[in-house]
């Protein structure tokens, strides 16, 4: 697989497409993007359907092309295709709809959707010598690229009427780059940073072979590691036993029951910039585990007598000295009444709240939905989506929460 095919498989583009003759080649451009490994949501202005129409892209794509912010309404389109892009790019771009992106103007669906966007944008120009070089244009593209919109092109050849000048769209190779460059490069407050995150379900041992579990799959934290390190984060990811792939880049460190993964963590502690506690660690164990098999009695009741374990994210909170702390609640009533009580119990800066008696979401899944609330009272709802695109979402949150600067962490006291 070639560089781009490699960051961009299991990604998901936003393509969008605007009112010029080089839209056709943005078929082309949807199709090199599936065969890259990325899913691809399309959306067109209503100039660029009559370019080129919607059935082609629904074709090439696999997936419905919406091009009216009136079609359920109730969703609120534009807002759901944001959240789940991770990179974005508009392919070709014209004069027109650079003019919208760096005034912020929402007037179609495709500018509605640039608004709301949180991940990268890609920007490929494509118009006469002359639209491009005008100075509106060209300011409107230095506004952009001071808020970090990266483009790519246009190039100099054949454009439209048979003219030959400056504003050719970029090759389908050079933009394709451009995309896998945007979702490889470190970003924001998060590069170079050091965060340390729990995941999956603690075992607490019954007898040799039985234990006492949860239903985590450590999706949801996994998910955060691949976040973290797609945006140039250190990370080590303290782990319960999973079936899953650790991520490229991470440091594992596989633990089994609560008290390893608080040893764990107290011993990667030391440097760390936040901690991340997306793990569903057990709150009880059994008192005397059996060190072989408990043999099956006949009809006789069998009883454990158990104990609390440590509660790791009240000691985390207790002693975060400069540390960003985020932890999750999974609740099943009163989510955001216990996610409120669970931040201020345990001097939390932010806590995820999400049910985990949906059959959509929680654990098992891919998705998710959640409320993210913060230490100064702000609440964030996130509807459902993939766990990977709300791991975006409280990184963005942390990447707010973290200082300029980075903090001399405390030197943490060893578990006892």
């Amino acid at each position: 697989m070639d560089e781009a095919g490699g960051a961009l498989a299991g990604r998901h583009v936003l393509l969008g497409v605007t009112g010029g003759i080089a839209a056709y080649k943005a078929a082309a451009l949807a199709r090199a993007l599936r065969r890259a490994g990325a899913s691809v949501q399309a959306v067109l202005t209503p100039s660029a359907e009559r370019f080129v129409g919607t059935a082609t892209f629904e074709g090439l794509t696999g997936r419905p092309v919406p091009t009216d912010v009136f079609t359920d309404v109730h969703e609120v389109p534009h807002v759901a295709l944001a959240r789940e892009a991770d990179v974005a790019v508009v392919a070709p771009a014209t004069a027109n709809v650079l003019a919208k992106l760096a005034s912020g103007l929402a007037d179609d669906l495709l500018s509605s959707v640039a608004a709301c966007l949180t991940c990268p944008l890609v920007v490929a120009p494509a118009m006469h010598t002359e639209m491009w070089r005008h100075p509106a244009t060209q300011a409107n593209v230095a506004t952009l690229v001071d808020r970090g919109v990266r483009f790519v092109g246009p190039d100099e050849g054949e454009l439209a009427g048979g003219d030959v000048g400056e504003g050719r769209l970029a090759e389908e190779a050079e933009i394709l780059a451009a995309v896998a460059a945007a979702l490889a490069a470190p970003t924001g407050r998060l590069a170079g940073r050091r965060v340390v995150v729990t995941a999956g379900g603690t075992r607490e041992p019954v007898d040799a072979v039985r234990y006492l579990g949860n239903r985590s799959s450590g999706k949801m934290g996994y998910a955060l590691a691949a976040e973290l390190l797609a945006r140039g984060a250190e990370v080590d990811l303290v782990s319960a036993p999973t079936a899953l792939a650790p991520p490229p880049g991470a440091r594992v460190h596989a633990v089994e029951t609560a008290e390893e993964m608080r040893a764990a963590v107290h011993a990667v502690l030391t440097g760390a910039d936040a901690v991340i506690k997306a793990a569903a660690v057990a709150d009880w164990r059994p008192v005397s585990p059996v060190a072989g098999k408990r043999k099956k009695g006949e009809d006789a009741p069998v009883s454990l007598e158990l104990e609390p374990t440590v509660d790791i994210l009240a000691e985390l909170g207790a002693a975060k000295g400069g540390r960003v702390l985020v932890g999750f609640a999974a609740e099943t009533d009163d989510e955001e009444a216990h996610g409120r009580a669970k931040l201020a119990a345990k001097g939390l800066d932010l806590v995820v709240v999400n049910r985990v008696d949906a059959p959509d979401a929680g654990f098992g899944v891919d998705t998710n939905r959640a409320v993210l609330l913060d230490a100064g009272g702000g609440r964030e709802e996130v509807a459902l989506t993939s766990k990977a695109r709300l791991a975006a979402v409280v990184c963005d949150r942390l990447e707010g929460l973290l200082p300029a600067d980075p903090p001399t962490p405390t030197v943490p006291q060893e578990p006892r």
